[in-house]
C-alpha cells in the first residue's frame, strides 16, 4: 500500500488558494474532501484527496 500523507489547514489553503471559510463551505456542499480527525481538536486532509480535488478543478476549466 502506498504511503499516505496528511496536510494541515495552512498547507491545504496554500495548495488550493482557498480561505478557511471557503474550504469548510465547500465541505458542507460536498464539493471538497472531508478532513480526518488526528486529535481531540485537530484535523488534517489526505494529500492524495487534495491532489484529486485540484485535478478536478483543472479539468473543469476545459468544460466551461
Amino acid at each position: 500500500m502506498a504511503q499516505q500523507s496528511l496536510l494541515r489547514l495552512p498547507a491545504v489553503k496554500a495548495r488550493t488558494g482557498q480561505s478557511r471559510s471557503s474550504i469548510y463551505a465547500a465541505i458542507q456542499r460536498g464539493e471538497f474532501p472531508k478532513p480526518v480527525p488526528i486529535g481531540a481538536r485537530a484535523v488534517a486532509w489526505v494529500e492524495s484527496e487534495i491532489d484529486e480535488y485540484i485535478e478536478r478543478q483543472i479539468q473543469r476549466r476545459g468544460v466551461a
